[in-house]
């Protein structure tokens, strides 16, 4: 009986000494959905330094936009990392749920590119440029043209902003509503092109290389880091954040993305 008692404490002992290697308290791991791809990759990045600072992370991945928000409101987990600002705000707004955004991330840059010129001074008066035939990749690239001045679109046209917002087209470029998909594939019939990262990388581009012109830190799509109100203060979070806004994972977003993906920290 006392070779039991005594085996039963040994294992007690094990037990919370591996549980506090997770943590000053012995925490649970933090659990996190997000999506497969870079989202998942920057956060097993961020969990590299959060380890460091005793917060283990559990990093649950899935191949649809809706299981995140989900889980959040289940409680199943903490917090999630995979969506742009403006698609969670209206999400919140629309379906009055209790979840707040508490960090941005990164943003998957809208940006122009060209076979024909190198930079946009030398943009022929009359040009055509191809644009997304979608509304939000359409908008994104109106304001980046309104941003290089291009064009100039009305006062709050913002990111709904359409072709019928346009006030002002000084060099008179003919604008192209094409599919995204298609855009990099037909970059040599237009003299100047608006495309997300996503489908320029697909295409063969290499924004870094390529790109004349772009979204910077302050695009208008962010993506963020969403919790339960009621866990926005919470200790493990702000030890994540800290941990993905770290040098370490900006490093690796630089070396692994090349432009397609940037910090906005």
């Amino acid at each position: 009986m006392k070779k039991v008692l005594l085996a039963i404490i040994i294992l007690a002992a094990v037990a919370a000494l591996l549980a506090g290697a997770f943590g000053p308290s012995g925490a649970k791991p933090l659990r996190v959905a997000t999506t497969t791809g870079p989202h998942a990759e920057l956060l097993y990045a961020a969990s590299e330094m959060a380890l460091k600072d005793g917060l283990e992370i559990k990093i649950l991945e899935y191949d649809d936009n809706l299981k995140p928000n989900d889980l959040l409101l289940s409680g199943d987990v903490a917090v999630n990392s995979f969506q742009t600002l403006p698609y969670f705000e209206s999400l919140v707004a629309d379906r009055r749920l209790p979840l707040v955004a508490v960090a941005k991330t990164v943003v998957f840059p809208v940006a122009l590119y060209s076979h024909k010129i190198s930079r946009l001074d030398d943009l022929p008066r009359g040009a055509m440029v191809a644009i997304p035939n979608d509304p939000v990749g359409g908008g994104r690239a109106l304001l980046l043209l309104a941003k290089t001045g291009l064009i100039s679109l009305r006062d709050g046209a913002g990111l709904q902003a359409a072709l019928t917002d346009i006030v002002a087209n000084p060099r008179r470029i003919n604008l192209v509503e094409v599919d995204a998909a298609d855009i990099a594939r037909r970059l040599d019939e237009f003299d100047l092109a608006a495309l997300g990262s996503i489908y320029a990388v697909a295409g063969g581009l290499i924004p870094d290389r390529d790109a004349i012109a772009g979204e910077g830190v302050d695009a208008p799509y962010p993506h963020i880091i969403a919790v339960h109100a009621k866990d926005k203060d919470n200790p493990s979070v702000k030890t994540l954040i800290a941990a993905y806004h770290s040098d370490h994972v900006k490093d690796y977003i630089r070396r692994r993305f090349h432009g397609a993906v940037v910090a906005t920290w």
